[in-house]
């Protein structure tokens, strides 16, 4: 399974004190990239348990909504 994801952010992000949710407790941080509270895990890490294990996959949110598709191949140009 692979699994391309796209970022907005451009550097770290600084936890504090703040960003304690009194309701939710802990903070958990998004490690699979997918998060719409990204850096925050919001739990989407679970549209994921279906992957095939020889089958690349690109997210993205449209309208919203968490899309994935199946990725033939990457290509990286040297521009």
């Amino acid at each position: 399974m692979g699994r391309l994801v796209e970022h907005d952010a451009t550097g770290p992000r600084k936890l504090d004190e703040s960003d304690i949710d009194p309701e939710k407790g802990d903070i958990a941080v998004c490690q699979c990239g997918l998060s719409a509270e990204y850096p925050f895990c919001d739990g989407t890490h679970r549209q994921t348990s279906d992957e095939e294990d020889d089958t690349c996959y690109r997210y993205a949110r449209e309208d919203g909504q968490l899309q994935r598709r199946e990725v033939d191949h990457v290509e990286y140009t040297d521009d």
